[in-house]
């Protein structure tokens, strides 16, 4: 009894205080406010009689509500609610008017339990079902928001809030074909809506209508808010389509921005330098890379690709074995053979290709102590090779009658295949050995050409 008499003194005061106020407003507004005035005075008498005159309270929240004074309009109808359960009271409407007026001063707990109690009344009224479904939505309880703002939007069918926020939450259940319908209406009647349009895209994406989604993201590129995000998408989309000129230049864009949020911003460099890589252009994508190991070392392979790719930019040749087309691949496969056996006569006789995981070329060498048929076998992968590739290679050395087999890998080779080569006629290469045959390769090919000029 004793707070509610206090909070209706002070809401005495206030109301005094309202008056003068009034009283100050300008001549064009005269009459509303001596009608409010009136309305004050009356509402003052009776409060100082009777502060829990229920008809008073009403009355007076009734002005604060209607003047969009939150804060007097909720205190207000939180007396009220407390004195609930009278017949002058309408307990609805000052549940109602209690959670609005909360969610405008942002006390979602207090406007989630005004608009919870009022539907808990009455299911049928559109202001309770919006504010409380888009709270729900707030609250990432997307289901609940669902149902609440379809009844929404059922009540008020052109209530651009309510259709958005149905559609938003839609979508991020997973339901984008439904989403959409409801989002491009709500565009319709807020043509401004950027996140909304953002949103629809990405209803198009998720629905497998990619370029419908493209044309959007593309349109909002430049935009300073959104813009980063969609450059993200638009470059996203092209990879897929196998347009790697057109990822770059979205990635690009969207790196052009001011303020992009770290996640955006990291997910842009680390997909640019993707597609540089692809390219084989490793000069361009390792700045990128180190941009993001400096900024969130743990991000993804970024720690792995620098490593990889620091060597691999440090020798052309081993850029070259491990990423060039074939041709360019067997074309070093050939300048390794020619030169690999020092002061001797090489003739290439066969060359196979396995898919783009290794080559087979078979030579007739001729030394001044020996000669014989040997067979290479170059493996591209930088994983570990096992005693199967081993074994394969050494049937083939059968076939061919080849007196040795030389294995090289960029990678390295288990214990089981090492142990298979132990009684065999098969000499296993690996990553540290060919790097240095790398890069010795050109300066003794050069040598065994200059001869032949001369």
């Amino acid at each position: 009894m004793f707070p509610v008499l206090v909070a209706v003194a002070g809401l005495a005061i206030v109301i005094i205080a309202f008056m003068v106020l009034m009283g100050r407003k300008k001549d064009g507004k005269s009459r509303r406010v001596r009608g409010k005035d009136a309305i004050i005075r009356n509402v003052t008498k009776r409060l100082s009689q009777n502060p829990r005159d229920p008809r008073a309270l009403q009355e007076v929240g009734d002005v604060y509500y209607r003047e969009e004074s939150w804060s007097d309009a909720m205190k207000t109808y939180e007396i009220l609610v407390e004195m609930g359960g009278k017949p002058e009271i309408d307990d609805f409407e000052a549940n109602m008017r209690y959670g609005i007026s909360a969610l405008k001063l942002n006390m979602v707990n207090e406007a989630y339990k005004g608009l919870s109690s009022a539907r808990a009344l009455r299911q049928d009224n559109f202001e309770v079902n919006y504010n409380l479904g888009y709270l729900e939505f707030q609250r990432k309880n997307y289901e609940k928001a669902i149902q609440l703002l379809d009844q929404a939007r059922k009540q008020d069918p052109e209530s651009s809030a309510a259709l958005r926020y149905l559609g938003h939450s839609l979508f991020r259940v997973k339901r984008a074909k439904e989403a959409m319908n409801y989002i491009r209406r709500a565009i319709d009647l807020m043509p401004d809506d950027k996140e909304s349009l953002f949103t629809l895209a990405e209803c198009y994406y998720e629905a497998n209508q990619a370029d419908q989604a493209l044309r959007l993201f593309n349109h909002m590129r430049a935009d300073p808010l959104m813009g980063p995000q969609a450059c993200l998408f638009s470059g996203t989309i092209n990879l897929e389509q196998h347009q790697e000129d057109a990822a770059v230049q979205d990635f690009e864009i969207g790196l052009k921005h001011q303020n992009i949020k770290g996640d955006i911003l990291a997910e842009l460099r680390y997909k640019l330098a993707q597609v540089y890589l692809s390219k084989n252009d490793i000069g361009k994508a390792l700045p990128l890379l180190k941009l993001i190991q400096t900024e969130n070392p743990q991000y993804k392979d970024v720690g792995m690709l620098i490593d990889k790719y620091q060597e691999l930019n440090a020798s052309r040749n081993l850029q070259i074995y491990l990423m060039a087309p074939s041709a360019d691949f067997m074309a070093l496969c050939r300048k390794i053979v020619m030169t690999y056996f020092p002061r001797a006569k090489t003739k290439i006789t066969n060359i196979s290709v396995h898919k783009n995981e290794w080559a087979d070329i078979q030579a007739e060498v001729d030394t001044p102590k020996w000669s014989d048929t040997i067979m290479f076998r170059f493996i591209r992968t930088q994983g570990s090779i096992g005693e199967l590739i081993v074994r394969d290679f050494h049937s083939h050395l059968k076939e061919v009658k080849a007196g040795k087999g030389i294995c090289i890998t960029v990678g390295s080779f288990t214990e089981e295949a090492k142990r298979y080569t132990e009684a065999r006629l098969i000499d296993l290469i690996e990553k540290d050995r060919l790097s240095a045959i790398l890069n010795a390769v050109d300066t003794k090919a050069a040598a065994i050409a200059a001869p032949r000029k001369r």
